[in-house]
């Protein structure tokens, strides 16, 4: 028998009251560590607790909170800023003070003070169309067919003037890059309609990827099941889509079954990874696209007259014209969000405004008005939003002392941005600069408003949209003010 032992030995054994709350302590700081990881990385594949269902998150359709006015959404995103005093909110007090410089509140929103000249007016003539009668530049003749149809909101502001913030914030709503983006959000909350082809679909430019690179269609802390799909516009729509070889469709059959066993298996065993559950989806995605990306995205199943109608047959709109032609085989296929992109940032015009505004409109403006009249021609354009714009616009400024190769700073409080297509009000313009186009004044709208509008085109209260992050629900809207632009809404 062993001897019991000392006083103090059994006293070196027993634990203190201080000991026992400190244990204590580390068990309540792991349980919440716990629940806190339980709800980051185990949501993807959890039981309810009161139903005992197992919530996974994948891209099946899912009801909206209310009847949707859009089922897909477009969004032409113009990196770089576009001009708004040149394109869609014409100035004619910028000739009165043509040449005068800027007051001192003006003055500490120029990045490039040194180089800030006078007033500019700008060198293009507006003229009125449509029965709606607004004006649009004459370097946007194709658009300016179809004022009728788009919402003009002219008083756009955001809360940076450099290009990385600026559209960190217009893409997820806070100038961080970790936030998931709009279009991961959208299909976040409703899934896709169609499982053989991405839901969240990128077509950004053979000549190079936007500012921020991929970050644009981002998933951030959502699971990465949501984030965009690169498709390529030029040569294989996706790389690796079709085997080297060809096969029996039973020997395919049975391979992808064989592989969606081992698949689950292995999964099942590494649960709470979303990262691998992304992965295997996207692998199953990968071999039902296998027919049905080719496909939607050949674009020479199109007729002669459409292809024409976009701009395919000449140099300068051939690629835009492209990706907006296979934009629209996408979403009448239940394509929920296609984004497409220009290369670089080609609005972004600090100097040269005249040939490098004009580059930039003559690559876009006709593909775009191609796209409504299809969207309108084939009836789609009763489901699909389309949203223009880029992260902020420019001032009403030179940007240089020499008239002659003057362009225009970054301007963020006070730009233009238009929706049209599903739930619209067309010909309708919203809020307005002040005389010189410097500033919003008249019924403002932040980023934080137009997202909570596009939710609401798509069946989605920006308020009950959450995602449980870090132990606190996180919104696309956050906790901004934010409302819904009903006035440009039918």
């Amino acid at each position: 028998m062993r001897a019991a032992g000392t006083r103090s030995e059994r006293r070196d054994r027993s634990s203190t009251r201080r000991d026992f709350f400190s244990r204590v302590g580390d068990g309540l700081h792991g349980a919440a560590l716990a629940s806190l990881l339980g709800q980051d990385l185990l949501v993807p594949r959890t039981a309810s607790a009161a139903t005992g269902e197992r919530h996974v998150h994948d891209l099946r359709a899912r009801q909206p909170h209310f009847e949707p006015r859009a089922t897909s959404v477009i969004q032409f995103f113009m990196n770089g800023g576009p001009s708004q005093v040149d394109l869609f909110d014409p100035k004619p007090a910028l000739a009165k003070y043509e040449g005068l410089p800027p007051g001192r509140d003006l003055a500490n929103d120029i990045e490039f003070i040194n180089e800030a000249g006078g007033f500019m007016p700008s060198p293009y003539r507006f003229s009125r169309h449509g029965q709606s009668g607004i004006e649009m530049s004459e370097i946007l003749p194709h658009l300016s067919g179809h004022v009728d149809d788009i919402a003009f909101i002219r008083s756009m502001f955001t809360t940076h003037f450099n290009h990385e913030p600026a559209i960190f914030i217009m893409q997820g709503g806070r100038q961080f890059s970790n936030r998931p983006t709009v279009g991961s959000w959208i299909v976040y909350g409703l899934g896709s309609e169609n499982q053989n082809l991405p839901a969240y679909v990128v077509l950004d430019d053979p000549k190079g990827l936007p500012v921020n690179h991929i970050q644009n269609w981002q998933a951030g802390w959502l699971p990465p099941v949501f984030q965009g799909t690169r498709v390529r516009s030029e040569g294989s729509p996706l790389l690796n889509l079709k085997p080297e070889e060809e096969y029996p469709a039973p020997v395919l059959d049975l391979a992808r079954s064989l592989l969606a066993r081992m698949d689950r298996r292995h999964r099942d065993a590494r649960m709470g990874q979303p990262e691998l559950e992304a992965r295997l989806m996207n692998y199953e995605l990968a071999a039902r696209m296998q027919l049905a990306a080719s496909d939607a995205l050949d674009v020479m199943q199109e007729s002669e007259e459409t292809r024409e109608m976009y701009g395919l047959n000449s140099e300068r709109t051939a690629s835009y014209g492209r990706r907006c032609l296979m934009a629209r085989r996408l979403v009448e296929r239940g394509v929920r969000l296609v984004q497409i992109y220009i290369e670089g940032q080609i609005w972004d015009n600090h100097s040269d405004l005249d040939t490098s505004l004009r580059y930039a409109c003559g690559k876009t403006d006709q593909p775009i008005a191609a796209l409504i009249r299809d969207l309108k021609r084939t009836g789609l354009i009763d489901q699909t939003l389309l949203v223009w714009g880029g992260e902020f616009g420019r001032l009403p400024l030179a940007q240089s002392r020499d008239a002659g190769v003057a362009g225009r700073d970054h301007g963020p409080t006070g730009f233009t941005v238009w929706l049209a297509g599903a739930g619209v009000k067309g010909g309708t313009m919203h809020g307005a600069t002040d005389e010189i186009g410097y500033k919003a004044v008249e019924n403002r709208v932040s980023v934080h408003d137009l997202h909570a509008t596009i939710l609401h085109e798509i069946g989605m209260n920006h308020r009950d949209l959450v995602y449980s992050h870090d132990g606190r629900d996180e919104r696309l809207t956050d906790e901004f003010p934010a409302r819904v632009v009903t006035e440009i809404l039918a």
